[in-house]
């Protein structure tokens, strides 16, 4: 209960953070909390609820402003503003840096005082630690994709003295530095245990830290100057995960059955269930009255389709027609495409604009209760096809050979229908290769977060050449801004360059 006590605390006093956007309580030292092992058990847990309760604001951040959203859909949309890059100081989103230090703060608390708890077992104390730390470079990268510098605290807030809590933004160099460092302290804290808590992949753990480190090298080596270097130790790290009990799934589709939660795909995902926690993918299904007068691109009828939600984001024709392979797994897999007419009863297996009505989510469709669809998909934040594009990205980046990795996940895509003298990606120039690897990440991640990152990641000039509502020029929209009020309680704060 204690625990309890000081999360509400700190998710109250979020809203109205002081500099770092949070005023810090005084219970956070609460005497004989951290006396115990149960304490800290207590904490672990809590980071993990915690970290779901931001999933989709981590969705946004990751994907609401690529080319994969702002298609047609048959509600009013949601985050145009943020799909179409219409920013600005006055209109900044995500205030208080989108509660990110919240979770941070609760970290430094956990990783402070857990190492001189007493625990029956070592191992099981020096896994949470190696967590900890995971987590924290997590949403430390997270805030350096989003805002560039940011603040960096490391320690338990102790004082509630604005003059002692105001910082001023650290350069990217000094946040990525404090990132990486807190991806060298989880391995440290991991050693030689590359096990999943209790046996499931709801937790952090040391692939999930490799799978991290691989793509920050990437970023660091192509965003930050660390070129060769940086991408010699992304590739070594993501090298490590595949003798880690992971695997591609042989069914793209499987992997979203509720069923399969915890198949050795998934790297680290957040957990849903029934009566505990949904996620956010209802918006990307619908109501009655529009789904089921409809028809599917086979030519069924809708009419039994149990419905759940609303309809707030609809995939770009970009999408629509990126993925418009019939033989390609990842298209049924991925949405169910609405048409006004079944087309005589031969549906509308190719794309066609002019009858399009919509389109459904499938991959995260949740599961059915008699006649109520529950948004209860655990959602991953890494799975293994991640580590293999990435590997091919920074392949690439190095110079080698990126087919291999490629074509594992082209082949379980297509299946049975693969055909390595039609599919099969033979290796290129290093700019073919980078378009090859980006489509590739788009048709296989779409909803999870992934492209807007990974096209930051490529580089500037991939942003603008694929996001239609940025241009050149418009680089500094690359970063967020900050909200005046965070300014106006922080003045050691500024501005995001371009911003001013």
């Amino acid at each position: 209960m204690r625990y309890l006590y000081i999360f509400l605390a700190l998710t109250i006093l979020g809203s109205c953070e002081s500099e770092l956007e949070l005023t810090a309580p005084s219970e956070l030292t609460a005497s004989g909390f951290w006396d115990s092992e149960n304490g800290a058990r207590a904490a672990h847990s809590g980071l993990y609820g915690s970290l779901r309760d931001l999933n989709s604001t981590m969705w946004l951040l990751g994907e609401i402003r690529s080319d994969v959203w702002g298609g047609q859909t048959f509600e009013s949309p949601d985050n145009l503003n943020l799909i179409e890059s219409n920013i600005t100081v006055s209109t900044a989103p995500f205030g208080g840096w989108a509660g990110i230090y919240t979770r941070i703060h609760q970290l430094n608390d956990f990783l402070l005082n857990v190492p001189d708890i007493t625990f029956g077992n070592i191992a099981e104390k020096n896994h949470m630690l190696g967590q900890a730390y995971g987590l924290r470079a997590l949403y430390y990268y997270t805030l350096l994709k989003t805002w560039g510098g940011v603040p960096i605290t490391t320690e338990p807030l102790a004082t509630t003295n604005p003059e002692g809590l105001s910082k001023p933004r650290s350069s990217e160099g000094d946040v990525m530095a404090q990132i990486k460092s807190d991806i060298t302290a989880s391995l440290d804290a991991f050693g030689g245990d590359s096990s999943f808590w209790q046996g499931k992949r709801i937790y952090w753990s040391k692939a999930a830290t490799l799978a991290l480190k691989g793509e920050v090298y990437i970023w660091s080596g192509t965003l930050l100057n660390g070129g060769e270097a940086d991408y010699t130790v992304a590739k070594n790290a993501l090298l490590q995960i595949q003798d880690m009990d992971v695997q591609l799934e042989p069914d793209y589709g499987e992997l979203w059955s509720t069923d399969n939660e915890n198949n050795r795909e998934f790297i680290f995902a957040l957990q849903y269930e029934q009566d505990q926690a949904t996620n956010f993918y209802s918006s990307f299904t619908g109501r009655t009255t529009e789904i089921q007068p409809q028809y599917d691109d086979k030519g069924n009828s809708m009419n039994d389709f149990i419905v759940n939600g609303a309809n707030r984001y609809g995939p770009s024709e970009k999408t629509l027609l990126l993925t418009d392979d019939t033989l390609d797994t990842r298209k049924d897999a991925t949405f169910i495409r609405l048409y006004k007419d079944d087309n005589g009863g031969a549906g509308y297996p190719v794309y066609d604009g002019a009858q399009y009505f919509g389109a459904v989510i499938r991959k995260f469709g949740g599961s059915i209760d008699g006649s109520i669809r529950i948004s209860d998909n655990d959602v991953p934040l890494y799975r293994y096809a991640d580590v293999l594009l990435l590997l091919a990205e920074v392949k690439n980046r190095l110079g080698e050979d990126p087919s291999a990795e490629i074509n594992q996940v082209r082949k379980r895509a297509y299946a049975g229908n693969y055909d390595a003298a039609i599919h099969a990606y033979v290796n290129g120039s290093e700019e073919d290769n980078t378009k090859a690897i980006l489509d590739e990440r788009y048709k296989e991640f779409i909803a999870e977060g992934k492209r807007w990152w990974d096209l930051r990641r490529a580089g500037d000039k991939y942003v603008t050449d694929n996001v239609q509502f940025l241009s050149p020029g418009e680089e500094y929209k690359l970063l967020l801004p900050i909200t005046l009020d965070m300014i106006g309680r922080n003045p050691m704060l500024e501005q995001t360059p371009g911003y001013e």
